[in-house]
């Protein structure tokens, strides 16, 4: 098999599994939103195939994301601002996950898979956040009542995802990494 239709194949079977992890975990809820478990597959594919494979499984899971509902929230306040975050924060996960693990395998490929596996749950949640303050930042306040909005936002909205998510990478990496050394060091 060609190296080109490696990557494409692989990628196609990371992109379908980025969506089977999508629409299961829509059912592991910590508060409002559903703890993502497809930003792993998004580190493998980044790490594996570069950060253009990062940024197409983002995509897919900013996709995955609108078509499971768990954007309903914020798509009937702003359809525009919502498909807008949602979508950027997915792509520019995955293309900054692939980045960093480009930049930093050349010195240590252990390093980079840590490194990119702890930045694709911050870039995710980043870009939600500056999302939330662009377009939905009068919806919050009056979710928030009392509370101050901002508090609100990371405590109420974000809640414990980030966390979750930021964990789930960061025990994932060791397997991560030896999956992506197998990868690499398998016959084209």
């Amino acid at each position: 098999m060609s190296k080109n239709t490696r990557k494409i194949v692989m990628t196609g079977l990371l992109t379908a599994l980025v969506v089977v992890l999508q629409f299961v975990s829509m059912n592991i809820r910590t508060g409002t939103f559903s703890i993502t478990l497809s930003l792993v597959p998004m580190v493998v594919g980044a790490a594996l195939y570069g950060k253009w494979s990062g940024a197409w499984l983002g995509g897919v899971f900013g996709l995955s994301v609108l078509l499971t509902g768990d954007a309903n929230t914020f798509l009937v306040v702003s359809a525009v601002g919502t498909v807008l975050t949602v979508m950027l924060k997915g792509i520019l996960a995955g293309f900054v996950s692939g980045l960093v693990y480009e930049l930093i395998s050349k010195k240590n490929d252990t390093v980079a898979t840590y490194i990119s596996g702890v930045l694709t749950p911050i870039v995710n949640t980043g870009v939600f956040i500056l999302g939330c303050l662009a377009f939905f930042m009068p919806t919050i306040k009056s979710w928030a009542g009392e509370t101050n909005a901002i508090k609100f936002l990371f405590v109420g909205v974000i809640g414990f995802n980030f966390f979750i998510e930021l964990a789930v990478n960061l025990i994932l990496s060791p397997t991560i990494a030896k999956i992506i050394k197998i990868g690499k060091k398998e016959k084209v």
